[in-house]
């Protein structure tokens, strides 16, 4: 997770695409699996914006709403994910993105956010 939450903040949305791909696909029976996919479809709509492209930019973070809320309504979201990956202030930005008619101004609080309370285990 380390690795992914880097590349995220260092705005390499494919890369943390990919390297988060691998810790969801290892998770399949498990429900907090939904915590890696919320922040893929993030990464994926912040690729889009990047590239202008608003449709993609606006069905990734679509999906991603349902991913936020699949997390919560299954009580997925222990204390180190709403802390350690900012999970409120992810949401929140997520969930300000206008369903309707956004433009791709609406996207820039996304675009710019990072992970800051992320604290990588000790080896």
């Amino acid at each position: 997770m380390e690795e992914s939450v880097n590349l995220f903040n260092e705005q390499m949305y494919w890369e943390c695409h990919e390297s988060l791909e691998d810790l969801w696909m290892d998770d399949k029976g498990d429900q907090g699996r939904d915590v890696y996919w919320a922040v893929i479809q993030v990464a994926a709509a912040c690729i889009h914006y990047r590239d202008g492209n608003l449709i993609g930019a606006k069905g990734m973070t679509s999906k991603a709403k349902e991913k936020f809320r699949r997390c919560r309504d299954r009580q997925v979201l222990t204390d180190l994910v709403l802390k350690y990956l900012d999970w409120g202030e992810l949401e929140q930005l997520v969930m300000m993105i206008r369903d309707t008619d956004p433009v791709l101004e609406d996207f820039d609080d996304l675009y710019n956010f990072r992970f800051k309370n992320y604290l990588p285990r000790p080896t």
